[in-house]
């Protein structure tokens, strides 16, 4: 593995299955209460420009559970806040603390921690990029369907972070990867170069239909993400029509899985309906990203 988790593209198909196969292992010796100190001694830094849930408590609960010890730091408790460069703030906790996962807006700032730092760096979420989730999202498919090669994934909704991640990633696992997004929303230039490399096992469309056809796993994402809530009321009339729900999933396989990252709007990205028929597979995708990234800290650390 590289000595950073910066982004999905950074990872070869046998990183991700090195990854996904120790976090199995994890998830497993946790359900059967065996205690590791992996990381005993280890301290992970963990700055949050962006608010959380899942990553803040799954990160920190991670470190707890390998024996280390996390440090959660808002932007506004550290100098960082106050205009103190990236460069000084990564070289300063280079000597203090073992790793550092960053939740911010700028995926500038998390490749600059890593080029300016001497310590292992994870993406915990940028604008641009979600790696830590689309990790935890490979795991929940391959438990659900035994397997990633082949395996058909569509998304419907904005051309965010996580648009980029699950093209990038999922093509890298083996997966085919439909995409339906509105007209003025596709994901960023970065992933649409890396796909093309995939010819006919990557899709882009507006039509959700066309993108849900025979899919194994549908995905979706709140239409709004933070930081674009001046932009929330556009959005809810752009995005109309691009809605998970029973008729678009009447088309997918018979078996097919419903994925959100959480949290989720009903009644917008997803009904109501579709989102409790399915949510046994979206808590299970939540609770695997504390297993799959206690499996990077201890790759990492």
């Amino acid at each position: 593995m590289t000595k950073h988790l910066l982004r999905m593209q950074d990872l070869s198909k046998d990183n991700i299955i090195e990854i996904l196969n120790f976090a199995d292992k994890l998830k497993h010796e946790k359900k059967n209460n065996i205690q590791h100190n992996l990381l005993q001694g280890k301290t992970l830094a963990m700055i949050f420009k962006k608010s959380s849930t899942r990553t803040r408590v799954s990160f920190e609960t991670g470190m707890y559970q390998l024996g280390g010890h996390a440090l959660c730091l808002n932007a506004g408790d550290l100098q960082i806040g106050r205009g103190e460069p990236v460069e000084d703030t990564a070289r300063v906790l280079s000597r203090y603390v073992d790793g550092i996962m960053i939740r911010t807006f700028a995926h500038q700032e998390v490749d600059d921690l890593a080029k300016y730092g001497s310590i292992p760096v994870i993406n915990g979420l940028t604008d641009e990029e979600h790696p830590c989730q689309v990790l935890a999202d490979l795991m929940t498919i391959r438990e659900y369907k035994g397997k990633l090669d082949g395996i058909k994934l569509c998304y419907i909704g904005d051309g965010n972070n996580m648009a980029n991640s699950l093209i990038t990633g999922g093509l890298t696992a083996g997966l085919k990867v439909s995409v339906a997004c509105p007209d003025g929303y596709k994901p960023h230039k970065f992933a649409l170069d890396f796909a093309e490399q995939y010819g006919d096992n990557f899709l882009l469309t507006n039509d959700i239909f066309k993108a849900a056809c025979g899919a194994d796993v549908i995905y979706t994402d709140v239409w709004a993400s933070m930081g674009m809530e001046a932009d929330a009321q556009q959005r809810m009339i752009d995005f109309q029509g691009y809605c998970v729900d029973n008729k678009l999933l009447s088309i997918a396989k018979d078996d097919v899985i419903v994925q959100h990252c959480l949290p989720a709007h009903r009644g917008e990205e997803i009904t109501a309906e579709a989102f409790e028929a399915h949510a046994a597979e979206i808590f299970e995708e939540a609770e695997n990203r504390l297993h799959v990234q206690k499996a990077v800290l201890a790759m990492l650390l």
